[in-house]
């Protein structure tokens, strides 16, 4: 008798345990399903104008939401991520984040679960230091997906201009030629303009291995897919990539995806500035950000008005640019350096003349110096910082204003004192500068490997005039 009623208790609690089980699942798929919507969104493909492709249907979802498209490839159905840019009367238009190869007339379009009108989320923490992501957070480095539980709803939010706090404290980037004559602060906004080839990313290499700086967001925006891991590998090194989070569009992904991975980098900027930590955000480049944002706006219809710059870029870029900075009297900051392509023959094309206009300073590199094995390449005297005198000292102001008048002064004679047609004691400055050169040129000078701190740079600022 015993032996029986052990048996049925034993029967009991099992049922119990087993019920128990089935109430979770069944709470489980309840609320999986009253998250659903209670229609379903869909339409279907009618027509590909360019880049753009035209939905009608019951696709009715706000611009920025994401949606599949249906395509066929080897005979499989298979669906690709697009993204809401637009409306045309009762159509609607997507630009696709992938190659359009396999879509088809009439082929289904829905929104993408979970992407009903809300906001969308991307990976951001401190998981993501080290890492390797494209535009929309996925990894590029065969490294494991950043868990869910790490993704955010991104928002894009403007400063208030009364909320900015002033520029004071000195950035140590590690470079001799910007500590001692161009002086970055921290939350300046710098662009480094240059045309190709003549040492940019070598520059940004060592802006990103010796600047005093906790966390580094390194954007490389539709440059070379070769240039992503040489930069990574030969550049930045293991010990650079520890304390940073590249962000890589290159130049044969979608243009919505170099957009979405310009926006996406300045995100996590913010989310370390906003957990106190001092942020470098390097972007390369500015040019490639500005260019897809001309792709899509002439797909969509809009008119060139510059170069073939539609109007909607002169908007688009103080939008991304302005997002970083110091805020509220934040112990933290955003120092930001933006790369602008330039042709030697036009230097004033729209983009560089825009982010000249609304950066705290530019650094220009020149093929001259390049062509003379002269790095990096800073042309010291057509470069500034426009916070330098705020933050430093009247001492080192005065050098620095001195150092460039002199560079000036020689680059401006330098012909007639290699044919030896000056004659000594015409121009006081000029003497000098011949005097000195030797040690201007050895200022300005520095390998890949060699590091000077501030402190150092100022040092050797000094003694050049002692």
């Amino acid at each position: 008798m015993a032996g029986i009623i052990s048996s049925c208790l034993f029967r009991g609690i099992l049922m119990n345990l087993r019920f128990t089980q089935f109430l979770k699942k069944f709470s489980s798929v309840e609320n999986r399903i009253e998250k659903l919507s209670d229609i379903v969104n869909y339409g279907r493909l009618i027509s590909i104008n360019g880049l753009v492709l035209e939905v009608i249907g019951l696709l009715k979802t706000p611009i920025g939401s994401e949606c599949l498209i249906e395509r066929k490839i080897d005979g499989k159905n298979i669906y690709m991520n697009a993204e809401v840019i637009g409306f045309s009367g009762e159509k609607t238009l997507l630009l696709s984040f992938e190659e359009i190869n396999g879509v088809f007339p009439g082929a289904r379009v829905c929104v993408k679960p979970g992407n009903y009108g809300i906001v969308k989320k991307m990976p951001l923490g401190m998981k993501l230091l080290g890492r390797v992501l494209d535009g929309r957070g996925q990894p590029l480095d065969q490294l494991p997906k950043i868990d869910y539980k790490y993704y955010t709803a991104i928002k894009n939010c403007s400063i208030n201009p009364l909320n900015r706090t002033p520029i004071t404290e000195v950035l140590d980037t590690g470079i001799r030629a910007i500590n001692g004559l161009l002086t970055i602060g921290r939350g300046q906004k710098i662009g480094i303009f240059s045309s190709s080839g003549i040492g940019k990313s070598i520059l940004l290499g060592m802006m990103a291995k010796y600047t005093q700086a906790d966390v580094i967001i390194i954007a490389l925006i539709g440059e070379r897919g070769r240039e992503v891991k040489e930069f990574i590998e030969n550049i930045l090194g293991a010990e650079g990539l520890s304390r940073s989070v590249v962000i890589a569009a290159p130049a044969d992904v979608s243009p919505l995806l170099k957009i979405q991975a310009a926006s996406y980098a300045t995100n996590i900027a913010e989310y370390f500035y906003k957990n106190n930590k001092h942020v470098l955000l390097i972007m390369d480049s500015l040019t490639r950000y500005a260019m897809a944002q001309r792709e899509i706006a002439l797909s969509l219809g809009e008119l060139p008005i510059s170069k073939g710059y539609p109007s909607s870029i002169f908007s688009k870029i103080p939008t991304l640019v302005e997002r970083t900075g110091i805020a509220n009297k934040n112990k933290a900051s955003i120092t930001s350096f933006y790369t602008v392509l330039t042709e030697d023959e036009d230097e004033q094309d729209p983009v560089s003349h825009l982010a000249r206009s609304i950066l705290d300073g530019h650094i220009i590199l020149s093929r001259y110096y390049a062509d003379l094995g002269h790095y990096p390449a800073i042309d010291i005297k057509s470069s500034i910082s426009r916070v330098m005198p705020n933050i430093i000292s009247a001492k080192q102001y005065s050098q620095a204003f001195y150092f460039k008048k002199l560079v000036s002064s020689y680059q401006r004679n330098r012909d007639l004192i290699n044919i030896g047609a000056y004659i000594n004691g015409t121009d006081l400055v000029l003497d000098h500068a011949i005097k000195i050169w030797p040690k201007l040129e050895k200022f300005l000078q520095q390998g890949i490997s060699e590091k000077s701190d501030y402190f150092f740079s100022c040092q050797a600022l000094n003694e050049i005039f002692i």
